[in-house]
């Protein structure tokens, strides 16, 4: 198949894929299905958008160059503004949240001083691996789910869809973040159903 051709399909179908989940994650919020954590996606917004943006300044990449990382911060801002606006009490700001985004903040300051963005860029894949520390933090505490393995299967195969598409080391590291967090993630999930399926026996 024409290399054009697959990287075409490769950005048409993470498009559509990340509308599909911000559309489905946000309807999930609202009718309380899913109680997502605010501070995880408010760590992503900001990770994915300084992510994004070294990544452009590091070698004058195009949007489309990072089609996952581009499309995530569309899919992240929306999400955290659905999750601020419909979410319940659980979602709210915790000590650990604060204190991860303390992390965030340092990081971010170490950007505007050096400008230095091939640094600041694998930094920020580990706020990104940070952003999820609440949401695993609650489901080793809790044992409860309150994710969609629907959802998050669809975001574990957006990184790998935008993997043929992807320009530079940059953006391969990106996406073979997402893949391992995910999938670390959805482990964890699972193990929170093992756990009450054998509660329930």
């Amino acid at each position: 198949m024409d290399e054009s051709l697959i990287r075409s399909i490769s950005i048409i179908s993470v498009s559509l894929l990340n509308l599909a989940i911000t559309f489905w994650y946000c309807w999930l919020t609202y009718k309380q299905r899913i109680k997502p954590a605010l501070a995880m996606w408010i760590f992503f917004t900001i990770a994915v958008g300084i992510s994004l943006a070294t990544y452009m300044k590091a070698d004058h990449f195009s949007l489309l160059d990072n089609i996952l990382n581009t499309t995530d911060l569309a899919l992240t801002a929306i999400i955290s503004i659905a999750i601020y606006l419909f979410g319940d009490h659980t979602t709210r700001f915790s000590r650990f949240d604060k204190g991860c985004l303390i992390a965030v903040s340092i990081i971010v300051l170490f950007w505007f001083v050096t400008k230095n963005h091939v640094v600041t860029h694998t930094l920020t894949q580990g706020i990104l691996v940070i952003a999820y520390f609440p949401v695993i933090s609650r489901l080793w505490k809790t044992r409860e789910n309150g994710e969609s393995f629907l959802i998050w299967t669809g975001m574990l195969l957006a990184p790998a869809l935008s993997l043929l598409s992807s320009k530079g080391m940059l953006a391969t590291i990106y996406s073979v973040r997402a893949i391992v967090c995910i999938s670390i993630l959805m482990i964890l999930m699972l193990r929170v159903e093992y756990l009450k399926q054998k509660r329930l026996v």
